[in-house]
């Protein structure tokens, strides 16, 4: 599926960091952009997850005070 480019990114890569996704995406017969694409789907997941597990904990040590403030 091809992205929407209406909504393009630019990101500044640095050199090094450049290499490796070119490497990767010619190591993987892919293009650079649709390798970075699943690296930021990726690396979302896993903080939307750490994010919402922290405001799950907190949630839950406060649920006293959010219930009283519910009230």
């Amino acid at each position: 599926m091809q992205p929407d480019t209406s909504l393009a990114l630019a990101l500044p890569l640095d050199p090094g960091l450049r290499h490796a996704l070119d490497d990767l995406a010619d190591a993987t017969g892919r293009r650079p952009e649709d390798v970075a694409l699943d690296a930021v789907r990726a690396g979302l997941r896993v903080e939307e997850a750490r994010v919402r597990a922290v405001a799950e904990r907190l949630a839950g040590a406060h649920a006293g005070l959010l219930r009283r403030l519910g009230e």
